[in-house]
């Protein structure tokens, strides 16, 4: 009779040992780092390229914020507007152009999308840079495009190196990456690339390439 009975005890245990085993906790997941962005805007000062002392040669790039929203839809030619410089341009431990100098532009040509080229356009022309209260005429045109996540995002990413009027350049927190749904081509020409009308939303911020050189010094 016991004999009987052993097959069952055994089956009871393995029953057991089985439920003990499911029921462990599973293994914790230890969450990955977030990717590092992918966004090319600087995060400190900008070093001037090769030059002559005080001279912003050709080719400088500048990263400006704008101050009001521009779009094919309803931008106008001739149309003035305005950006700030995001962060310092240093030349030799020297400020040439210090965060939140102003940058003045004019809207030099409206594309609304029509029935066959569905593509909306803006070119944007900078031809003045303010610096401490001085105007500079400059030739430069759009080369990239940057979303922000505007300034709320940015609050606490000041640094002491951000310059005189920083409060706007000079915070770099919050730049998402490149604008979708746009891109830049020939001249400088900011296109939307998906069949309506180009936004650059109050806050983006442009990468300007200066066609000639300027003498700040």
């Amino acid at each position: 009779m016991n004999s009987l009975r052993l097959p069952v005890v055994a089956l009871a245990v393995a029953s057991a040992i089985a439920c003990g085993a499911t029921a462990q906790p599973a293994p914790t997941t230890v969450p990955q780092p977030p990717a590092p962005s992918t966004s090319s805007v600087p995060i400190g000062p900008t070093e001037v390229a090769d030059s002559q002392p005080g001279v912003i040669p050709v080719g400088q790039e500048l990263d400006v914020r704008l101050q009001s929203g521009l779009s094919s839809e309803t931008s106008t030619v001739e149309q003035r507007f305005e950006a700030t410089t995001v962060v310092d341009l240093m030349q030799n431990r020297r400020e040439l152009v210090p965060a939140g100098s102003v940058v003045r532009g004019v809207v030099s040509n409206v594309k609304r999308p029509g029935r066959l080229d569905r593509e909306g356009s803006l070119t944007l022309s900078f031809d003045q840079l303010v610096i401490n209260g001085r105007e500079y005429a400059i030739r430069g045109m759009a080369a990239q495009v940057f979303e922000s996540g505007g300034i709320r995002e940015e609050v606490g990413t000041v640094g002491a190196g951000a310059g005189v009027g920083g409060v706007i350049g000079g915070i770099i927190g919050g730049i998402k990456g490149a604008i979708l749904g746009a891109v830049i081509g020939a001249g400088g020409v900011i296109a939307a690339t998906e069949g309506k009308d180009v936004h650059l939303p109050a806050g983006a911020v442009i990468r300007i390439r200066l066609d000639s050189p300027v003498n700040v010094g």
